[in-house]
């Protein structure tokens, strides 16, 4: 998809598995494979020549395809570009604005076996970064900031909290239930990781939540909205004493370090996610399992949302299925898909709001090609993970 697009999809980073190696003097590996090699027959030269002329054909196939997929996609970004501009002078988009073909599929021959041995590629050893989970989260924050977040006393007290501040935001139990839905499959807690649930036991991502917040959408959120977060606990903090009071100072005053150290760097994503991707990065992620802070970021992820559809003009309120689109996909992408008629939705590629790998990785945009088809799917998914415990406690707490 689109770079800064895909925020939340899920999409993304796995952790990698450590490969142990057995010493070398453990097996003689060669000594194994010598009788097999050993008996091997060579290749025929009809076998050779056989293989040569399927590759020369495979060769043809796939460079014709290349060709007309590259066409393909480069009229994708081209009407993109159109209607980026089309935008910027308030002009109407209309259906010639969008590719309206499906992008081509490959379907030439296979590429052959070769019948002679090849060389193993050499292959650099792969470095992989670990994908940080709450532990480490809450390790930075106490190393970074020596804080550690007020977790809930239970599930249902941050669904209440998460309910309070995303009515008092102006978002529907709607919205908030099906997106949640969508999102956590209609049952996550409120510290559910990507990869990390209904059995999985290890994280995809770094999102985090009922609208799975990455470390990025942390830190531009406490950068962009952090002040405002501040002014609202210090409204709560006046109503408290004693020991509830001074926690609630302390909280705020780590909020403010934290407002700070996000908004050291430009006010953009690609700045937020270098900073994000440091432990002090990390230590900011952590306040989404607080439960003063956790729900003001689970809220104004979405929120933030509503007020772009807003200053754009659209003054009809999203449906969950049109905002979980700009959740997923990114503010001006999904925009692009809410705006348009019915009709258009019918007839409107999903091509044309994905870069090609992150399409050709994407079965479900694949498969439900068309705009209509797969905000269709996305409802039907919200309709029956709604009716999962998790969904019907939330919509309880509204």
């Amino acid at each position: 998809m689109l770079p800064h697009a895909i925020r939340s999809c899920p999409g993304y980073l796995a952790l990698a598995l450590l490969l142990i190696v057995q010493p070398a003097a453990a097996i003689d590996v060669r000594a194994l494979a010598a009788p097999d090699d050993a008996g091997a027959e060579a290749a025929s030269p009809q076998a050779i020549a056989e293989y040569r002329l399927k590759l020369r054909e495979y060769q043809e196939a796939r460079a014709a395809f290349e060709a007309e997929a590259g066409a393909y996609w480069s009229s994708i970004t081209e009407k993109r570009r159109g209607r980026n501009a089309k935008r910027r002078e308030h002009l109407a988009i209309s259906l010639d604005d969008y590719v309206l073909t499906q992008p081509p599929v490959y379907s030439g021959p296979k590429r052959p076996v070769n019948p002679e041995p090849e060389p193993e590629p050499e292959h650099p050893p792969r470095v992989h970064k670990a994908i940080p989970v709450v532990a480490d989260l809450l390790q930075a924050a106490s190393e970074h900031f020596q804080f550690t977040p007020q977790r809930p006393a239970s599930e249902i007290e941050f669904k209440r909290a998460y309910a309070r501040a995303a009515a008092a935001a102006g978002l529907t139990r709607e919205q908030a239930v099906r997106v949640y839905s969508f999102e956590t499959g209609g049952t996550g807690n409120y510290d559910v990781q990507s990869g990390i649930e209904h059995g999985g036991r290890r994280a995809i991502s770094t999102a985090i939540g009922y609208n799975q917040l990455l470390t990025t959408n942390s830190v531009e959120l406490i950068a962009e909205q952090g002040h405002e977060f501040v002014r609202d606990l210090t409204q709560r903090a006046a109503q408290l004493s004693g020991s509830q009071r001074q926690a609630m100072d302390r909280k705020i005053a780590v909020l403010k370090r934290m407002v700070a150290l996000a908004r050291s760097v430009p006010d953009e994503w690609a700045q937020h996610e270098k900073l994000a991707d440091t432990p002090q990065g990390w230590a900011i992620h952590a306040m989404v399992l607080d439960i003063d802070v956790g729900p003001l970021l689970q809220t104004h992820k979405l929120l933030t949302s509503v007020i772009f559809a807003r200053a754009k003009g659209y003054a009809r309120p999203l449906t969950a299925a049109e905002l979980e689109m700009m959740n997923l996909t990114g503010d001006g992408t999904g925009l692009d898909m809410v705006t348009m008629p019915q009709a258009l939705r019918e007839r409107v590629p999903t091509a044309n709001f994905f870069q090609r790998s992150g399409y050709e990785r994407n079965p479900v945009a694949i498969r439900h090609n068309t705009v209509a088809k797969l905000l269709d799917v996305t409802d039907s998914r919200m309709d029956s993970n709604s009716n999962l415990p998790g969904a019907k406690e939330l919509a309880a707490a509204f």
